[in-house]
């Protein structure tokens, strides 16, 4: 069965783009969203990787509660936000588990070699999205719902 068009739209934008708004539910303000600007890489599942600082807000906000979604817009928007393409990609943000790390960092590290200086830091852990749903708008018009079997499907 053919993959729908916007699910491999979708798809390309998370590949073209390395960063973008990570929102996740406060501790500090309870059922509040917080948002923070973010760098990513993909798995090769599609998975939304991290790596992130034991001190930051919003990995505090993940370990008490992992739902998350992540905007990320094409680099036009900034001109023209309407006929932008841009996501949302939702899902839970939880620490990658040991015996996968290696491959997770590994694909992060390859889109952000800046990033490798942190290695050292003891706080710093790489995280990875389970993706459970997709908004995906592509312009005026032109938007909808992937599925997350439609959007790994497309990679």
């Amino acid at each position: 069965m053919a993959v729908p068009e916007k699910a491999q739209r979708a798809r390309e934008l998370m590949q073209t783009r390395g960063f973008g708004v990570l929102s996740t539910i406060s501790k500090r303000l309870s059922g509040y969203p917080f948002g923070s600007t973010v760098n990513f890489a993909l798995d090769g599942a599609g998975r939304p990787v991290f790596y992130f600082s034991g001190l930051a807000v919003h990995t505090k906000n993940l370990v008490e509660d992992p739902h998350a979604s992540l905007t990320v817009y094409a680099e036009g928007a900034e001109q023209d936000p309407l006929t932008s393409a841009r996501m949302n990609v939702m899902g839970e943000v939880r620490p990658v588990p040991e015996d996968e790390a290696e491959e997770a960092r590994a694909a992060y590290f390859a889109r952000h070699p800046e990033a490798e200086q942190y290695m050292g830091f003891a706080d710093f852990s790489v995280y990875r999205m389970d993706v459970v749903d997709v908004y995906y708008v592509g312009g005026f018009g032109a938007m909808g719902w992937v599925s997350p079997q439609d959007y790994t499907a497309a990679g």
